[in-house]
């Protein structure tokens, strides 16, 4: 994985990890998932689940038809799972390094310059 993940892709991607599910339950996840603070849209899922899908990292596992209604279930892909094992990783470290500069502040030290820290901004795609 080359860039990180879109908070809604990162928590869609969360759900399906426990499971297949259909759409209104990825959506109760999503929203149970980020305490409530996202609450994605039909339409934004399904064209997240058409992105997903199309990327390999989530596939069609079933459908079933429940009331009249056609019901489709989703699944994470091997690729899917690699995929969010990365980026958990990804934030891991970021939430480790944050920690850690919180903990010495609040002790009053300050932290030394990680190797991003003493980069050429104009190199890394920083600003001036």
């Amino acid at each position: 994985m080359s860039t990180p993940l879109r908070e809604p892709t990162f928590l869609i991607l969360t759900a399906l990890a426990g499971g297949p599910m259909h759409g209104y339950g990825i959506i109760g996840e999503v929203a149970e998932l980020s305490g409530g603070r996202l609450a994605m849209r039909p339409g934004t899922l399904y064209g997240a689940l058409d992105r997903l899908t199309d990327e390999g990292l989530v596939a069609a596992d079933r459908e079933e038809v429940v009331d009249g209604r056609l019901r489709r279930y989703y699944r994470l892909t091997d690729a899917g799972g690699e995929t969010l094992a990365a980026e958990t990783e990804r934030l891991r470290r970021n939430v480790e390094a944050a920690a850690a500069r919180l903990r010495d502040r609040a002790a009053g030290r300050r932290s030394a310059p990680g190797p991003a820290a003493t980069a050429n901004p104009l190199a890394t795609g920083g600003l001036a």
